[in-house]
């Protein structure tokens, strides 16, 4: 009895890890291009137009170029996100049954978005292959790797890790946090397309709203990791760097920010429903 309630145990927590994947995989294949023309904007702080007619002259063949370590690391994010999330809550729940839901959530959410850090590589190896002034420098995802690995060493691939920490942790929080209740204030529904598209709202507003919200990390970090050698900066160093090249304006910080929350809608509302949807049929 008590191997079957565990199997049964291991197999909800696979499904978790699944679904999550899935939703991501899904996710990257349609949002690809619109998160590349962001990138340009992060790191030249160019108007969405601009962006665009950029990634028109690079052409078509270039337009899904370093497509792979997002596929790579955003399936295995996203399923580590929901799976350890819902492992550390079961977790806390069974060792701390006293402790208040909130607190014990909160932590798992954290504890989940910090091993997502783990994968921090696949997001440096994306960076540059998405910076156009390493396109003649590096063939594909292999190739950076091999020439990070062998010319500076594991710490390389890490670089840019401090920003992504201190995304992941509170986003996740807020994200698993509100997840619920904003549900709840949404119109009851009756059907499996109504459940979807209630799920859909629920993820397009919440990554939409703590994309904006967490942006200036994101620059930091994609500025961060265009570096390849030499020191590691500060999150504060980085930041005033950018900020003195933008003309010491804030709002500049935010450039694409606007194409950052149309793409969070869409990504985060597509993840949010896809897994859903999937937890539901298995």
């Amino acid at each position: 009895m008590v191997s079957t309630d565990q199997d049964r145990e291991s197999l909800q927590s696979q499904k978790h890890y699944l679904c999550g994947s899935v939703a991501a995989f899904a996710n990257i294949v349609i949002t690809f291009p619109i998160h590349k023309a962001l990138f340009r904007q992060q790191l030249f702080g160019v108007q969405t137009r601009e962006a665009v007619r950029q990634l028109q002259r690079d052409g078509l063949r270039t337009l899904y170029r370093g497509i792979l370590p997002p596929l790579l690391q955003k399936s295995s994010t996203i399923a580590i996100m929901f799976g350890l999330y819902e492992d550390f809550s079961r977790m806390l729940r069974l060792h701390a049954p006293q402790a208040p839901v909130l607190l014990t959530d909160s932590i798992a959410a954290v504890l989940a978005g910090t091993a997502e850090a783990v994968l921090t590589p696949f997001e440096r190896v994306q960076t540059l292959l998405q910076d156009p002034r390493q396109h003649g420098n590096f063939q594909n995802t292999e190739h950076i790797f091999r020439v990070l690995l062998q010319q500076h060493g594991i710490r390389e691939l890490y670089r840019g890790l401090v920003p992504i920490l201190l995304r992941n942790g509170p986003s996740n929080v807020f994200f698993f946090g509100l997840r619920g209740p904003m549900k709840e204030l949404l119109p009851e529904a009756e059907t499996k397309a109504g459940h979807l598209v209630n799920d859909f709202v629920c993820g397009a507003i919440l990554g939409a709203g703590l994309g904006v919200v967490f942006y200036p990390l994101n620059v930091v970090k994609s500025h961060a990791q265009v570096q390849i050698g030499g020191e590691f900066q500060s999150c504060r160093v980085i930041l005033a760097n950018i900020l003195r090249e933008r003309d010491g304006k804030v709002s500049r910080l935010f450039r694409g920010v606007h194409l950052n929350f149309q793409r969070s809608v869409f990504s985060w509302g597509i993840i949010n429903a896809t897994y859903e949807l999937l937890l539901k049929m298995l």
